[in-house]
C-alpha cells in the first residue's frame, strides 16, 4: 500500500509533502494560499539573482584593484601619447565583447621592455664616459710616465674639464699668514753684509775704442769680459749698474732732496702714459709715516696724469696724486718703454740710495696690504733679504720664453738668441733638483731689504735686461744660476695675488718689434726696430759658437701660458 502510494506522489507532479509527511494536491488549496506561495518563489529567485550580481561586482572591483597600479604607470604614458591619433589607440586597445577597452599584455610587456633597454643603455654609455673622462684626467696628473704621455694637456677635452671645475687648479688667491696689528711688530737690525761687503759703481762709461766715441749709454757698454768678471764674488766689487754720466734718467734735484730721507720705500712706475696711480688701501697710521709712497714716471706720463687726475703741489714743489709722491725721471735712457719700465723696479737701489727696505709693485695694481705687514711676513719673519713670488704657469725660462713668442710679448729670433746665449753657458731646464722652486718669477711685486748682496744680484739682473731683451723673467733664473751664493724667499703666487688688486691699462702698451718674425728685418733699420740703446748685446759678436747651440724642447703647460 505504501509502496503504491509513493508511485502515485512520484508520478504526479501536483503532490508535495506537508509537515507530516501527509500527502496533498495543491489544487485543493484555496487561491490566497497558491498567491502567497508563488510570491514566495519570485522572492527567492530574485535574491538569488542579486547574490549573484553582487558576486559579479565583487569579483569586477577585485580585478580593477589589481590593474589599478599597472594603469597609474601607463597613464603618465598614455598622456605623452595622446597626440598619437585615435589609430595608435586603436592598436593598443582591444574590444571585448563588452565592450570595455583592455590594453594588450604582450604590447605592453614589450613597450615597457623596450623603454627599459633604452634606459639601461644611456645609464651604460654615460657610466663609459665619465669613465673615460676621469682616467683622462688621473693619466693627466699621474706621476707614471707612461701614463703621463698619454695626456695630451692643450686637449680640448681638459679645458672642458677646467670649465666644469673637474680638474685640480692652483689656487687663484689665497690668505696670507699676516700678523694682526701692524702697531705690534718689532722692526729687528739690519742684516749685516759678508760677500760682497763693500759695492761700488761704475759711473763713467767706458766705450772701448776712442775712434768710434759715441752716446754715453745708461748702462754703459759693457763687454763680454767684464759681465763674465761681474759674477765672480769677492769681499770689494765695483760693477756696471746703471747711471752712467749723462746717460739718461736724470731726477729733479726737489725729489732727490726727498727721496734722501726714505728708510722704508713702496715703489711704483708709470712710463708711456698707459697708466694712473691706484691708491693703495688697508695702510695703517704707523706705515702711513713709516713710508715713502714713490711714483715714478716719465715726462709723457706725467703730463697724461695731470689730464686725468687731480695733481697737488706742495710748498717745495713736489707733485702728489694721494699718497703717491711723483718722482719724474727726465731723459728717458732708452726707446723701449718697456726696458725704461725696469730702472726703478730693478734699480730701486740706485735710484733710493738712502732706503733699508723696498716694495715694489707694478703700476697697474693697487696695493691692499700694509706694507710693513708685508715685511714682517716674507723677510723678518724668515730671515730674508729678497723675495719674489713664483710663476703661476711657468718653472723654466725656456717656457717662458716659448710663452713670450707665442704671445708676441718681444721679436721671436731676439728672444731665441737671448736663450742660445743661456743655453750655450750651461743654463738647464729647470727640474725639482735645483735649489729653487722655480726659475721664474711673478716680477710684479719684488720685497727686498737693500744689502750688499742684494744690490749685487740687483745690478747684475739688470745689466742682463740692458744687454739682452727687456724680459727681465727670462734673466732672472739666469743670474739666480750664476750668482749661487744669492739666497732668497720664492712664495706661493696664490699668496702673491693676495696682495694687490689688478687694474686695466688705460691703454695697452704695444710695440711693433714684438711682430718680427726674421732678423731680415733688422737690417739697415730703416724701419727702426732696432735699438739705439739698450739690447746692445744681441748685436754684439758673442765669443762662442751659438750656431751648433739647440734650444730644449718644451711643452706647453697652461692654455693661459
Amino acid at each position: 500500500m505504501c509502496s503504491a502510494d509513493q508511485h502515485r506522489r512520484d508520478s504526479d507532479p501536483r503532490l508535495s509533502i506537508a509537515d507530516n509527511g501527509v500527502a496533498f494536491d495543491p489544487l485543493r488549496f484555496s487561491p490566497l494560499l497558491l498567491t502567497a506561495l508563488f510570491s514566495s518563489t519570485r522572492v527567492e529567485r530574485r535574491t538569488a539573482e542579486e547574490l549573484q550580481d553582487g558576486m559579479r561586482e565583487l569579483g569586477r572591483m577585485e580585478t580593477e584593484a589589481q590593474r589599478l597600479p599597472s594603469l597609474r604607470a601607463s597613464h603618465r604614458t598614455e598622456r605623452g601619447n595622446r597626440s598619437a591619433g585615435p589609430k595608435d589607440a586603436a592598436d593598443e586597445i582591444d574590444v571585448s565583447a563588452n565592450g570595455k577597452g583592455i590594453k594588450d599584455p604582450l604590447k605592453m610587456v614589450w613597450r615597457r621592455g623596450f623603454i627599459r633597454l633604452v634606459l639601461v643603455s644611456a645609464i651604460v654609455w654615460m657610466l663609459l664616459i665619465l669613465f673615460a673622462l676621469l682616467f683622462h684626467l688621473w693619466s693627466c696628473h699621474s706621476s707614471i710616465s707612461f701614463l703621463s704621455a698619454l695626456c695630451k694637456k692643450d686637449s680640448k677635452v681638459l679645458g672642458i674639464l677646467d670649465t666644469m671645475g673637474l680638474t685640480t687648479k692652483q689656487q687663484h688667491r689665497c690668505p696670507i699668514p699676516l700678523m694682526d696689528d701692524p702697531d705690534a711688530i718689532v722692526i729687528p737690525k739690519r742684516t749685516p753684509d759678508a760677500i760682497p761687503k763693500f759695492l761700488k759703481y761704475v759711473l763713467e762709461d767706458d766705450q772701448g775704442n776712442a775712434n768710434e766715441k759715441s752716446q754715453p749709454l745708461f748702462g754703459g757698454h759693457q763687454s763680454w769680459k767684464q759681465r763674465e768678471n761681474s759674477f765672480k764674488l769677492n769681499t770689494t766689487m765695483k760693477v756696471h749698474c746703471g747711471f752712467m754720466k749723462n746717460g739718461g734718467a736724470e731726477m729733479d734735484a726737489v725729489d732727490v732732496k726727498y727721496a734722501k730721507k726714505c728708510r722704508f720705500v713702496v715703489a711704483s712706475g708709470i712710463f708711456d702714459g698707459y697708466d694712473t696711480p691706484h691708491q693703495p688701501s688697508n695702510i695703517s697710521l704707523r706705515s702711513r709715516k713709516l713710508f715713502c709712497f714713490l711714483m715714478v714716471v716719465d715726462e709723457v706720463s706725467l703730463d697724461f696724469i695731470k689730464q686725468n687726475v687731480t695733481v697737488r703741489e706742495d710748498s717745495d714743489g713736489g707733485k702728489w696724486v694721494g699718497i703717491w709722491r711723483l718722482v719724474t725721471l727726465h731723459h728717458p735712457p732708452y726707446d723701449e718703454p718697456r726696458r725704461n719700465g725696469k730702472v726703478p723696479k730693478i734699480l730701486t737701489h740706485r735710484l733710493f740710495p738712502q732706503a733699508q727696505y723696498s716694495i715694489w709693485i707694478d703700476g697697474k695694481m693697487e696695493l691692499i696690504v700694509d706694507p710693513l705687514l708685508i715685511l714682517e711676513r716674507y723677510l723678518w719673519r724668515g730671515k730674508h733679504t729678497f723675495a719674489i713670488a713664483c710663476h703661476k704657469h711657468h718653472r723654466s725660462i725656456y717656457e717662458e720664453a716659448d710663452a713670450i713668442k707665442r704671445r708676441k710679448r718681444y721679436a721671436r729670433p731676439l728672444i731665441d738668441l737671448h736663450m742660445k746665449i743661456y743655453r750655450y753657458e750651461g743654463m738647464e731646464l729647470w727640474s725639482p733638483k735645483k735649489r729653487t722652486i722655480s726659475d721664474v718669477p711673478e716680477g710684479a711685486v719684488i720685497i727686498r731689504e737693500h744689502t750688499a748682496m742684494t744690490n749685487l744680484f740687483g745690478c747684475l739682473w739688470f745689466n742682463e735686461v740692458n744687454l739682452f731683451t727687456p724680459r727681465d723673467q727670462l734673466s732672472f733664473g739666469y743670474v739666480v744660476y750664476r750668482l749661487e751664493e744669492f739666497k732668497f724667499f720664492m712664495f706661493p703666487n696664490c699668496e702673491y695675488n693676495s696682495l694687490f688688486m689688478l687694474h686695466r691699462h688705460t691703454r695697452e702698451h704695444s710695440s711693433v718689434v714684438e711682430w718680427v718674425k726674421s732678423l731680415d728685418e733688422f737690417k739697415g733699420n730703416k724701419t727702426g726696430l732696432k735699438e739705439s740703446r739698450g739690447g746692445l748685446g744681441l748685436w754684439t759678436p758673442y765669443p762662442g759658437d751659438l750656431n751648433s747651440v739647440q734650444l730644449p724642447s718644451v711643452e706647453r703647460t697652461s692654455p693661459a701660458g
